[in-house]
């Protein structure tokens, strides 16, 4: 199956995901085999929540959106442009383990290998096992030379030749100890913050609350702490949270919410609180659920430097303050409101998957 192929398989399976929205639900008669997949994609919806109660109907809905918008010819064609495919490239395997904190998140690695040629093997968290098999099964039928090149395993993974790990700072050390002597891609820890100088617009600051609560702040992607002047107030950031009120009512959200308050308290640490959001100034940059952490500077140029130096440990920063002098660094700079909705040339860690795939 030649790249074309490829191409117009993913597209078809956009168009697919097309119907899923947050707005409506509605099964269109000229989508490829609806008639088997269309009522099974909301069964296993279904069972995603069930399963992880972080994957909510609307947090599921918005996952699916943002790559129904990304898996068109002109995106992905565009996308690729850049890279040098050649036709004789032997197929290799790779092997996938993915992360589950938010639905579909090993969504952009599944697509690197197989768009490159090569064979999949996927190891899925157990949080998130349920929607990716599925889309890999219509897109087997959209195009029938996908078929033996992608494989899920719950269990040891079968001979490969290439890694690509997702976890945690703990699961990395584990993965380089196993896969430290074949090509690999190795994910940690990373956070994402915003910059704030207090002349942020309600409408900045209102689009800012997406990336904190999006998925319950669970993303590496989510911001999770906030640099602010050292006389920033408050009072204009939490009117902006306010229209997001009502997450309190997640019943995992708040009990996060009520331990980690409760903790503070007993802990004498100085906070501020909303009644669903708490910020704390600390200098880490990963927050618990419900909380913001953030810390004070003193000038931009000063922040600069330390986001440079600790930018291993930074995702995404959420600025409109870097725009004509951008960092020399890897991490992302993007505007309030987009740090979920990454784009495909948008790769975790700085790291180019498709280019690490096509030297394999």
């Amino acid at each position: 199956m030649d790249l074309q192929h490829r191409i117009n398989a993913f597209s078809q399976l956009g168009s697919f995901l097309s119907q899923f929205t947050r707005s409506e639900i509605v099964k269109k008669e000229e989508i490829p085999h609806n008639e088997l997949f269309f009522d099974g994609f909301l069964h296993q919806m279904k069972l995603a929540n069930e399963h992880n109660g972080w994957f909510t109907k609307e947090n599921v809905l918005f996952a699916i959106e943002g790559w129904a918008s990304l898996l068109t010819e002109e995106k992905l064609t565009s996308w690729i442009s850049a890279y040098n495919f050649p036709n004789d490239k032997e197929q290799k395997t790779i092997a996938v383990i993915m992360a589950g904190n938010i639905p579909l998140v090993g969504f952009h690695d599944f697509l690197s290998v197989l768009l490159s040629g090569h064979a999949f093997v996927g190891k899925q968290s157990s949080n998130d096992k349920h929607l990716l098999p599925f889309l890999a099964k219509y897109l087997e039928y959209v195009a029938p030379g996908f078929k033996g090149k992608i494989h899920f395993t719950p269990d040891t993974l079968p001979d490969h030749d290439a890694v690509i790990a997702t976890g945690s700072d703990n699961t990395a050390r584990y993965f380089e100890y196993y896969f430290g002597k074949k090509p690999n891609i190795i994910r940690k820890n990373r956070n994402s913050v915003a910059v704030l100088t207090g002349n942020e617009t309600h409408e900045e600051l209102t689009a800012l609350a997406e990336d904190i609560f999006r998925y319950y702040g669970l993303g590496c992607r989510n911001v999770s702490k906030l640099f602010v002047p050292t006389n920033y107030n408050f009072d204009a950031f939490f009117n902006a949270m306010y229209p997001w009120h009502e997450i309190v009512n997640q019943a995992k959200y708040a009990n996060n919410y009520d331990y980690n308050k409760a903790v503070y308290l007993m802990s004498l640490f100085d906070m501020l609180e909303n009644g669903f959001l708490m910020i704390k100034e600390d200098e880490s940059y990963g927050s618990p659920i419900a909380t913001l952490f953030y810390e004070r500077y003193s000038s931009l140029g000063a922040l600069k430097e330390k986001l440079k130096t600790d930018a291993d440990k930074i995702q995404c920063v959420v600025s409109s303050q870097f725009g004509e002098s951008p960092l020399e660094r890897q991490t992302e700079e993007i505007p309030f409101g987009h740090t979920q909705k990454p784009q495909l040339a948008d790769y975790a860690d700085g790291v180019d998957t498709l280019a690490f795939l096509l030297k394999i």
